[in-house]
């Protein structure tokens, strides 16, 4: 029974680490844990049947390089399912990449988010989810929309995802709680919570928080944000739910890796490109 794996394939604010045309500490450092990609995750298990699978969380600008350099440079040859935090660029730029799995896998991808999302992508992707409109046929991704609510679990292949309400200054988002939901699948890290792009968990949220084994949570920087936790606010987070083991995503360049990572509390840690939790 092979252990499931979770990857950060990306860490990154908005506008990825380093920025285009900065040239602070952060910016111009020789720690590849400085460099960060736009973020995303990825969830790779073996179903009850024995099959591989994998589910990638959000699908930003960064996908085909993220993609390329996973596990170790072996690429990732699958994609069965996307699930999608909420409609911004950073999170949803790179959906046209995977239309390369389909062709590969030469089979529809599921995709899941809440209905704004959905309606954003639908907007956006008019040439993938309106094909009849295109003014000629052209290779284009072939993908299955479904609608997710706060609170209601799926089961994808022997493993639950269950979408969690947060809020992105003004903006309801979704976090997703991973677990599975098949003893034939071992999971080390799990429960798992990820929630990127937070700046509050609402009340009803909390209680889904609870018992995790690892927390994955916005520390954006130091400085006050009016949609994001600041390394602070997310550090008192993290410590009230209390998870086995904490990782920070969705960093900007005012947080040096190393100097930051020194200064945190015990079982909280920053996260990197790349980092597999297996």
């Amino acid at each position: 029974m092979a252990p499931a794996r979770f990857t950060f394939l990306g860490t990154g604010t908005s506008a990825g680490i380093p920025m285009i045309g900065c040239r602070c500490a952060v910016c111009t450092s020789d720690d590849p844990r400085d460099r960060r990609l736009r973020v995303s995750a990825l969830v790779e298990w073996t179903d009850p049947e024995g099959l591989a699978r994998a589910v990638l969380i959000d699908a930003g600008p960064d996908l085909r390089q993220q993609v390329l350099s996973h596990n170790d440079g072996e690429g990732l040859h699958r994609l069965d399912a996307i699930l999608f935090t909420h409609n911004h660029v950073d999170h949803t730029f790179g959906l046209d990449e995977v239309r390369r799995f389909n062709a590969v896998m030469r089979q529809p991808i599921d995709v899941y988010a809440n209905a704004h999302t959905l309606d954003h992508l639908r907007r956006v992707y008019a040439h993938i989810f309106d094909t009849d409109q295109n003014v000629q046929p052209s290779f284009v991704a072939n993908l299955n929309p479904h609608e997710l609510t706060p609170g209601e679990p799926i089961e994808l292949w022997g493993m639950r995802f269950t979408p969690l309400l947060l809020l992105h200054g003004r903006l309801p988002i979704l976090g997703f709680r991973i677990e599975p939901a098949s003893d034939t699948i071992r999971v080390p890290w799990a429960p798992l919570a990820y929630c990127t792009d937070t700046s509050e968990i609402p009340g009803e949220t909390w209680p889904m928080l609870e018992g995790l084994e690892t927390l994955v949570l916005d520390a954006l920087r130091p400085r006050p944000h009016d949609t994001h936790f600041t390394l602070q606010q997310a550090i008192e987070a993290a410590e009230r739910i209390d998870a086995g083991r904490t990782w920070f995503i969705h960093m900007s360049h005012d947080l040096p890796h190393a100097e930051t990572d020194a200064s945190l509390p015990d079982r909280i840690a920053l996260a990197h490109d790349g980092l597999t939790l297996a």
